[in-house]
C-alpha cells in the first residue's frame, strides 16, 4: 500500500515539473507575408507623329473617363497601396494623375524603366523594323523591373501599383508565369485595364488577373485587340427623312 502511494506521489510530481516547465501556450505560427503588384494600363489617347515619341500624347478625354473609372475601382480593393509608380510618359503620367484623386495626399513617383518599348518576340513580322540592339535594351529594361519588384514582401503584407503600358504589362506577365517572354504579344490587354500578380513569401507568383476591363462598360473599352475607335464627341445626329403622308 505504501509502495503504491509513493509511487502516485512520484508520478504526480513528474506530471507537475512538465507543467510548470512546460510553455503558457504552445507558439502561433507566424503569418506569411504576401506583395501584390497592380499593373494598371494608360487610358486611351490620340497617336501624334509631332510629338516626340519619347514622351508620347496625352490622354483622350476618352482616356480620362477610362482612368476615373480605374481609380474608383482600384480605390474599392480590399489593399492598401504601399507605393504608387507610374511611366514617364505624358499618358501614363495624365492616367496616374487622375488615379491620384482617388487616393488624397498620395503621389506617383516616376520610373523611367517603366516607359513603354518593344522587347523581342517570335512575331517577327511586327518587329522587324525594329533595331536588334533596342529589343535587347528593352528586355534588359524590362527584367530590372522585374527584379526590383517581383519578390517577396520583406515586412508584412507590401502591394505596389504600376501605370504604365500595354508592351511592359504583357512582357512582366510572361516573366511572372515563368513563360517564353517572346509570346508577350499573344496577349492583349485594353486601355486603363487592371493586372494583378501576387508574390509569395517563398517567392512563388500568381497571377490573378490579366487585362481586367470589367470596371468599363463595353462602350468605353478600346486598346484591346478587335476593339473599335471610339471617342466622346458628341455624333452628328442622323435625322429621319420626312415621309410624304400618301394622297
Amino acid at each position: 500500500m505504501n509502495r503504491l502511494l509513493l509511487g502516485l506521489i512520484a508520478l504526480g510530481c513528474v506530471f507537475l515539473s512538465f507543467a510548470i516547465n512546460a510553455p503558457a501556450h504552445a507558439a502561433e505560427p507566424q503569418a506569411q507575408s504576401m506583395r501584390t503588384i497592380v499593373l494598371v494600363r494608360h487610358g486611351n489617347y490620340v497617336a501624334d507623329p509631332a510629338i516626340d515619341e519619347k514622351i508620347g500624347p496625352s490622354l483622350s478625354p476618352l482616356g480620362v473617363a477610362q482612368a476615373q473609372l480605374a481609380g474608383a475601382a482600384l480605390m474599392g480593393l480590399p489593399v492598401h497601396f504601399d507605393h504608387l509608380y507610374a511611366s514617364p510618359m505624358q499618358r501614363a503620367r495624365d492616367t496616374a494623375a487622375v488615379i491620384a484623386g482617388d487616393f488624397p495626399g498620395r503621389g506617383f513617383e516616376v520610373i523611367d524603366d517603366l516607359a513603354e518599348c518593344t522587347p523581342p518576340t517570335r512575331r517577327t513580322e511586327i518587329s522587324k523594323d525594329d533595331k536588334p540592339a533596342e529589343l535587347a535594351a528593352c528586355k534588359q529594361k524590362l527584367d530590372r523591373v522585374f527584379t526590383r519588384f517581383f519578390k517577396p514582401a520583406t515586412a508584412g503584407d507590401q502591394a505596389d501599383m504600376l501605370v504604365c503600358h500595354g508592351n511592359v504589362i504583357r512582357y512582366l506577365v510572361t516573366r511572372a508565369l515563368g513563360v517564353d517572354t517572346t509570346a508577350w504579344l499573344e496577349m492583349s490587354v485594353g486601355h486603363a485595364s487592371i493586372t494583378t500578380i501576387r508574390i509569395e513569401a517563398d517567392g512563388r507568383l500568381k497571377v490573378i488577373a490579366v487585362g481586367d476591363v470589367g470596371h468599363i462598360p463595353p462602350n468605353m473599352r478600346t486598346g484591346t485587340t478587335g476593339d473599335p475607335r471610339r471617342s466622346l464627341a458628341i455624333p452628328e445626329l442622323r435625322e429621319m427623312p420626312e415621309i410624304e403622308p400618301a394622297h
